[in-house]
């Protein structure tokens, strides 16, 4: 119980020091938002316990005045029986952890933020292409925790994440009052008992998140690791979102709605388009257009026809780029943005 105590520890200190180096990234706005939601999860609270002003700014002050000691600190390497292993190491980590009951991960996600988290297994879920790890109740966590990723081919899902992820979503939805595919989400679930219902709609909608992930391993194989090679260079930019927006349509294109269409997910279809936003919805909006048809009409039809046209645009968009843009200089940005626009076009 020491050795993991230690560990947690180390994790923990990790997670400061990714933060110390990152959550300056963020909006005013966004980085409020997520420092509120940080400090509900470090003290336990639950989503609909009243947050009191007082408290959260004492703690922000806190928190900012230690990252200011660690920014310039490196990782702490993990504190595990066999030896000290790399914090990004979570195949050797996880060979030690699992057996035991816990599920670790370090890797890296939007402009190259490091991610680090430390939780209870829950179980373990064996693909054809791939390994699941699903994890419970999270013993530390940084700033921003991605409630799936895909990494070295292991699809890691947290439930405390997803769940997390579910409210929120749920919340914005409230606030803006004009999101009917959100409603018809919700509808579908039983929110009588507010935990009860998002222990639920997490156990479901993670099913739609191991779709994503196993989608994000179709289109790595589509695509090859020049794409890689393109996203590293160009990190930390609107071209990383552009690029990271191609891939996922890419990949929910080749496994999340052809899967949800055919098993008639009406729920979790319903989930997905009402959280459909950002550069995604910028340059592909037929899809969601598609969505509204389909659901008006009651019928997949329009969607399913979408889908099949599209994927093999976008799939030959990113191949192009690869090709003609690797070597491109400053004219990058661009000449990305013309193919980009004209694949859009190409869908309508």
């Amino acid at each position: 119980m020491q050795e993991f105590t230690e560990l947690v520890r180390t994790v923990r200190q990790n997670c400061h020091i990714a933060d110390a180096r990152f959550a300056g990234d963020n909006t005013l706005c966004v980085f409020l938002l997520k420092m509120r939601e940080y400090y509900r999860w470090e003290h336990q609270l639950s989503f609909s316990s009243a947050l009191s002003q007082k408290d959260v700014g004492s703690w922000l002050a806190d928190r900012e005045a230690l990252w200011e000691t660690l920014e310039t600190e490196p990782f702490l390497p993990l504190p595990l029986a066999d030896g000290p292993v790399d914090p990004f190491d979570s195949g050797t980590a996880n060979r030690a952890l699992l057996p035991q009951g816990y599920i670790y991960s370090g890797g890296y996600g939007l402009f190259h933020k490091p991610h680090f988290f430390i939780a209870d297994l829950e179980r373990v879920e064996k693909h054809d292409d791939c390994t699941v790890l699903i994890s419970g109740h999270e013993h530390a966590r940084d700033l921003t925790a991605p409630p799936a990723m895909m990494l070295d081919g292991t699809i890691y899902i947290r439930l405390e994440s997803v769940r997390r992820y579910l409210w929120e979503k749920i919340e914005e939805a409230h606030w803006s009052k004009n999101n009917l595919a959100m409603e018809r989400a919700l509808a579908a679930h039983d929110f009588t008992d507010l935990n009860a219902g998002l222990d639920a709609m997490a156990e479901h909608e993670s099913r739609t998140m191991i779709l994503h992930e196993r989608g994000e391993i179709l289109a790595g194989r589509e695509l090859g690791t020049g794409w890689e090679t393109l996203l590293g260079r160009h990190g930390r930019s609107r071209a990383e979102f552009l690029l990271r927006a191609i891939r996922d349509i890419i990949a929910d294109g080749l496994s999340t709605l052809p899967a949800l269409i055919e098993a008639k997910n009406w729920p979790s279809l319903h989930f997905y388009f009402a959280t459909y936003g950002g550069m995604r919805a910028e340059i592909y909006p037929q899809i969601k257009n598609a969505y509204r048809q389909s659901a008006d009409e009651k019928s997949l039809a329009p969607l399913r026809d979408r889908l099949e046209a599209d994927t093999p645009q976008w799939i030959a968009l990113a191949e192009r780029i690869v090709r003609e843009l690797s070597a491109a200089g400053k004219d990058f940005d661009g000449r990305l943005d013309q193919l980009v626009q004209d694949c859009s076009s190409a869908c309508n």
